[in-house]
């Protein structure tokens, strides 16, 4: 493992902030294709609810921690008293990717409710119009659990942060939300797609980008730990290393569904929708 001080080291951290900013391009880009194939057809129709709705929940958690990991003394000293002494690894460009996705997950969840778009309404029992109970449970749970994590930390902040429990473990609370929320949110569309056969409605460009900036964030993370000369990096930042791989596996999944099991032309609709204006779409379905 290079130490940090390596001629090397200096390329590295240049190659670390250009993955970085690559990442944040790339996912942040990819919440766009799906509010924007939504407007250009009028509706919601293919989609679930539950996808933004826990998005929304997932990444203020995630900006919260990474807020905290960036600009707290007292998180920060709690974690160099766990790691060796070390630095968080996460980046400001991870703070400005959950801010932004904060955003934009809000605006395609405001997309379910028509009138505020002039969408087609869909039937209240139409799947994915609203948010499905298994969703509702995590979201509650996932409340609920920061809640009791935050009130046994209060009960004991006289108590040694390095072995007892801390304010850094409220915030490790927060992230492992967004590590819930990132291990479920894909299965509602992933069912969706199969129960229809297609993929139409369902954005294949944000796949391909989501699965570019996964690729992208996990090699920084491993370049940050390897100039850091130990993989605490890794270990002390298991959201954003949980984050690149649990997408990659379902942008894969989603792949396959679009290019291989439901390669018709009402799947290969996501594709090209997103570009092509009404008059061209209309054609191509007549």
């Amino acid at each position: 493992m290079a130490d940090s001080s390596d001629d090397s080291s200096g390329p590295l951290e240049s190659v670390s902030f250009l993955f970085g900013w690559v990442y944040f391009l790339c996912w942040s880009l990819s919440f766009y294709p799906q509010p924007i194939l939504n407007l250009r057809r009028g509706s919601t129709t293919g989609t679930t609810i539950d996808f933004p709705a826990i998005n929304v929940l997932g990444f203020i958690a995630y900006f919260l921690s990474n807020a905290s990991f960036l600009y707290s003394p007292r998180i920060r000293e709690e974690y160099a008293l766990r790691h060796h002494g070390l630095t968080p690894t996460v980046q400001f460009n991870d703070l400005a990717f959950a801010g932004h996705a904060v955003i934009v997950s809000a605006i395609t969840l405001s997309q379910f409710w028509p009138s505020l778009w002039g969408f087609e309404k869909r039937a209240r029992r139409d799947p994915g119009v609203r948010v499905s109970k298994g969703i509702l449970g995590i979201i509650i749970g996932s409340l609920v659990g920061v809640a009791a994590v935050t009130g046994i930390v209060s009960a004991r902040k006289d108590e040694d942060p390095k072995t007892a429990w801390a304010w850094i473990d409220a915030i490790y609370a927060l992230s492992y939300v967004k590590l819930v929320i990132t291990l479920v949110k894909y299965m509602p569309q992933v069912s969706t797609n199969y129960r229809n056969r297609s993929t139409e409605g369902w954005s294949i460009l944000q796949i391909l980008l989501d699965f570019a900036g996964g690729v992208f964030s996990i090699l920084q993370l491993i370049i940050d730990s390897y100039l850091q000369g130990k993989w605490d990096g890794l270990t002390g930042n298991p959201v954003k290393l949980a984050l690149g791989n649990v997408s990659i596996f379902f942008d894969i999944i989603f792949m396959i569904q679009h290019y291989c099991l439901y390669n018709d032309t009402h799947g290969k609709a996501g594709e090209d929708d997103t570009f092509q204006d009404e008059e061209r779409r209309d054609e191509r379905i007549e």
